[in-house]
C-alpha cells in the first residue's frame, strides 16, 4: 500500500518541479497518471503483479508523469528503476533533459545513467592489440578478410591516442567521427574475448560502466538491451527483474522487437564453410591450453561437428531436389510451420551435433580463460584465440536456435518457417529461417511474472478503442491485476486543428490513384507554410514527387538526404520566412517533432495498411485463419489503425500548436472499418466533404 509518508513525497516532489518549470499549467490526466502508476507500484491493485498499461496522448507529459509516479517508489523500497526505449532520441532526451530536470528540482537524491550493450565499447586491449604488427596478424584471420585501409588505420591511431590522453571515453556513441564497420568490428568489446577475471581487461570501458552502474538509482536502457538480459535469464545484464521497477517507454514497438530476438537463421553450404574453418582453428586452441582436458573437449568438438556437417550436406542435397514453389522473391514458406518429415528428423541430428559441439567449445574457452587468469598462458597469445572462439560460440548458438526450433514438433507456440534460395555467381545457397508468431508468453514468462513492477506507456497503446490487440501481442491479456489507463491529451483538438476528408476521384485500390496524387495535391498544400505529406510506399512517393517536380514544386523527399539533413533543410527554409514541402513514409510518422510554424499542413495520402508479404505475416494471417478468424480485421486493421493515429499525432506537438489535417482516403467513411478508424482519431473539428 502506499503509505501516507510516500503520498506526502510525491506531493512535495510534484509542488517543486511544478514551481520550477516556466509557464507550467496542472494538468488533470498527469495528475492522474502520478497517482495511478504510484498506486499500482505500491500494490494497491494487486499485492504480487504490479503492471499498468497507459495510453497517454501527446503532451500528457508522460515521463514527468512515471519520474513522479516511480521513482519515489523505487528509492522507499529500495528497488532500481530502468527506464527502456525504443528509440536513441527519448533515450538523449531522458538522459541530457528530463532526468538532470527532475534530479536539479524534485528534492530527491538519486544517481541516473545511459547503460548501452557490450558491444558500443571498445576492449582497449583489442584496441591496442591491432596497432601492433605481430598481433594484428594474429588477430586478421577471424574479423577481417584483407588489412587494413590507411585511413582506417588512422582511424585506429586516432582512437587509440584520443583514448590514452583522456579525451574519449570508448565508446561508440560519443566519438564525433564515423568509426568504419571494419575497424569497430576489430576493436569492440565482446562477452567472450573481454572478460572482467582477466587481468587485461580490468580498465576496459564496458567493465568500468558495468562497475558504475550498480550505484545507479535509475538506468536508461533500450529495448534491445531488455530483451539481452532477459534472454539471459534476467539480472545478467541488469539488475535482477525482482528487484527493478520497469517504466517501458514507447511500449508499442515491444511485441516486434522481442520477436526478432526470438528469431533465428543460417544458411547450408555458409555453415558448412565456417564448420571446415572451426575444425582447424579447434586443434590450434587445444595446442594453446595448459589443462590436458583440452585435448578430450577437441576430440568430442571435432566429431560433434564433423557429425552436423554430414547432417546439413544431406539437407543440402535434400533441398537440391525438393519440388517447392519458390515466390517471385526466391522463398518458399512452410504452410502453419510444418516441415516435412525428412528434415525434421535431419534437423534434430543436427541441433544434438550442434550442442555437442557448443558445450565443448566452451569448456576449451572457459579452460583458455583460466589459463590466462592463472598466468600459465599470456594475454597476448590468448586474447585472438578468445575473439574467434567467441565468434564461433556465437555462430553455434544460432545454428543450434534455428535447428532446435526446425526439430520441434506440434509445440504450442506458432512458429514461422521458411527458405530462402540464394543464387551467387559461382553457386547457389539456401537460408533457413525461423520465427515466433506470437510473443507474449515469452514475456509473461521472463518479465511480468518476474519483475517487481512494470508501467508500460505509449501514445498508441489501443487500437479500435479497445487495448485488447496490445494487450494479447505482449502477453498481458487476461493477466491478473493489470491497469489499462488512458490519459487524454490536454490539447484542445476542435480549436487547434481541422481534420478534413474531401471528395476523390480514385479510390487507393485503384492503379491510377498514384497519377491522380501528383494532379490533386497542389490543391491541399500551401507553398508559405510548413507540409508534410505522408504515403504509403517509396514508389508512389518517389512517382508523385517526379511528376509534381515537373511542375516547378520544391520537394524535399525522404531518402534523398539523410533525416537529420532534410529536416534541417526544412526548418531552414520556415526559419527564412519561406514555405516549405517535406515527402515522407510511414517512418516518418512516428517520432517526428515539428512544432509550430514547422508544421501546420499535414497531408495523409492513404490509411497505412501494411501488406503482408513478408512470410512473419503470411504466417500470422494463416494462423487466424486457422483458429476461425479474420486477419484483416484482427490485425491489419489494429495495426493500421495504430499507425493512422502515429501519424496524424504529427501535426499538434504544443498546446499552442494550429493546422490542418487532410485525408485523401475515403474509405474512412465508406467502410465500416475506416469508420471505426475515424472514431479512434483525436476530436479534431471534421469536415467531410460528399
Amino acid at each position: 500500500m502506499l503509505s501516507d509518508a510516500l503520498k506526502k513525497t510525491i506531493r512535495t516532489t510534484h509542488t517543486s518541479i511544478a514551481e520550477s518549470l516556466d509557464g507550467y499549467r496542472p494538468r488533470k490526466s498527469q495528475n492522474y497518471l502520478v497517482a495511478e502508476i504510484a498506486k499500482v507500484l505500491a500494490g494497491e491493485y494487486h499485492r504480487s503483479q504490479k503492471i499498468c498499461v497507459i495510453e497517454a496522448g501527446t503532451g500528457t507529459g508522460k515521463s514527468l508523469a512515471y519520474c513522479l509516479g516511480a521513482l519515489p517508489l523505487a528509492l522507499a523500497k529500495k528497488k532500481k528503476l530502468v527506464i527502456s526505449t525504443a528509440t536513441v532520441a527519448l533515450q538523449e532526451q531522458l538522459i541530457e533533459k528530463e532526468l538532470p530536470f527532475f534530479k536539479e528540482h524534485s528534492g530527491l537524491d538519486f544517481k541516473f545513467d545511459l547503460v548501452k550493450g557490450r558491444h558500443r565499447y571498445i576492449c582497449v586491449h583489442k584496441l591496442n592489440s591491432a596497432l601492433d604488427e605481430d598481433m594484428m596478424q594474429m588477430s586478421l584471420v577471424p574479423t577481417l578478410n584483407s588489412p587494413l585501409s590507411e585511413q582506417e588505420k588512422n582511424c585506429l591511431v586516432a582512437l587509440q591516442n584520443a583514448y590514452q590522453n583522456k579525451q574519449w571515453q570508448g565508446d561508440r556513441d560519443s566519438w564525433a567521427d564515423t568509426i568504419p564497420e571494419r575497424v569497430w568490428n576489430l576493436i569492440a568489446c565482446d562477452k567472450h574475448a573481454c572478460q572482467r577475471q582477466m587481468k587485461s581487461h580490468h580498465l576496459c570501458p564496458f567493465h568500468l560502466a558495468r562497475q558504475k552502474m550498480a550505484q545507479m538509482d535509475v538506468l536508461v536502457i533500450n529495448h534491445a538491451l531488455l530483451l539481452a538480459d532477459l534472454e539471459l535469464g534476467g539480472g545478467k545484464i541488469l539488475p535482477e527483474p525482482d528487484e527493478t521497477f520497469y517504466v517501458i517507454d514507447e511500449a508499442h514497438h515491444l511485441p516486434h522487437i522481442t520477436r526478432d530476438f526470438s528469431s533465428a537463421a543460417a544458411t547450408i553450404k555458409g555453415t558448412l564453410d565456417w564448420i571446415e574453418k572451426l575444425l582447424k582453428f579447434s586443434q590450434k586452441m587445444a595446442n594453446a591450453i595448459v589443462s590436458q582436458k583440452a585435448i578430450g573437449q577437441n576430440f568430442k568438438l571435432n566429431d560433434a561437428a564433423n557429425d552436423a556437417a554430414k547432417d546439413l550436406r544431406s539437407v543440402r542435397d535434400l533441398l537440391d531436389q525438393a519440388d517447392f514453389n519458390y515466390n517471385d522473391d526466391d522463398t518458399y514458406r512452410f504452410e502453419h510451420g510444418i516441415v516435412p518429415e525428412q528434415l525434421t528428423i535431419k534437423a534434430k541430428d543436427i541441433s544434438d551435433a550442434t550442442l555437442d559441439a557448443l558445450r565443448a567449445l566452451n569448456r576449451m574457452h572457459d579452460a583458455l580463460t583460466l589459463d590466462v587468469s592463472d598466468g600459465d598462458v599470456t594475454a597476448f597469445l590468448a586474447d585472438p584465440l578468445l575473439a574467434e572462439s567467441g565468434q564461433y560460440i556465437n555462430r553455434l548458438e544460432q545454428l543450434q536456435k534455428l535447428w532446435f526450433s526446425y526439430a520441434s514438433k506440434g509445440d504450442s507456440i506458432p512458429h514461422a518457417r521458411w527458405i530462402k534460395r540464394l543464387e551467387y555467381k559461382n553457386h547457389h545457397d539456401h537460408l533457413l529461417c525461423d520465427c515466433p508468431i506470437e510473443v507474449g508468453y515469452y514475456l509473461k514468462d521472463k518479465l511480468w511474472r518476474e519483475c517487481a513492477g512494470a508501467v508500460l506507456c505509449s501514445a498508441t497503446l489501443s487500437a479500435l478503442g479497445t487495448f485488447d490487440h496490445f494487450a494479447k501481442e505482449s502477453g498481458l491479456k487476461g493477466e491478473e491485476g493489470v491497469q489499462f489507463i488512458k490519459a487524454n491529451s490536454p490539447f484542445d483538438y476542435p480549436k487547434q486543428a481541422t481534420l478534413h476528408i474531401p471528395t476523390t476521384d480514385k479510390e487507393p485500390t485503384d492503379k491510377a490513384f498514384s497519377d491522380f496524387l501528383a494532379d490533386a495535391l497542389p490543391k491541399y498544400l500551401d507553398r508559405t507554410k510548413g507540409n508534410l505529406v505522408l504515403f504509403a510506399s517509396y514508389w508512389q512517393m518517389e512517382h508523385v514527387a517526379k511528376k509534381m517536380r515537373l511542375k516547378n514544386w520544391q520537394i524535399l523527399v525522404q531518402g534523398e538526404f539523410s533525416r537529420d539533413a532534410l529536416l534541417k533543410k526544412h526548418k531552414s527554409r520556415i526559419d527564412s520566412g519561406h514555405g516549405s514541402i517535406l515527402f515522407g513514409t510511414q517512418s516518418l510518422s512516428e517520432g517526428l517533432d515539428l512544432p509550430g510554424a514547422y508544421l501546420e499542413n499535414l497531408v495523409i495520402t492513404k490509411i497505412p495498411f501494411a501488406v503482408p508479404t513478408s512470410p512473419i505475416e503470411e504466417a500470422q494471417a494463416e494462423f487466424v485463419t486457422s483458429k476461425g478468424g479474420n486477419p484483416f480485421l484482427s490485425i491489419t486493421v489494429p495495426d493500421a489503425a495504430k499507425k493512422l493515429v502515429q501519424s496524424c499525432g504529427r501535426l499538434l506537438r504544443k498546446e499552442t500548436d494550429q493546422g490542418k489535417i487532410t485525408l485523401l482516403d475515403r474509405r474512412l467513411v465508406s467502410k465500416r472499418y475506416g469508420k471505426a478508424m475515424l472514431d479512434t482519431l483525436p476530436p479534431f473539428k471534421r469536415q467531410i466533404d460528399y
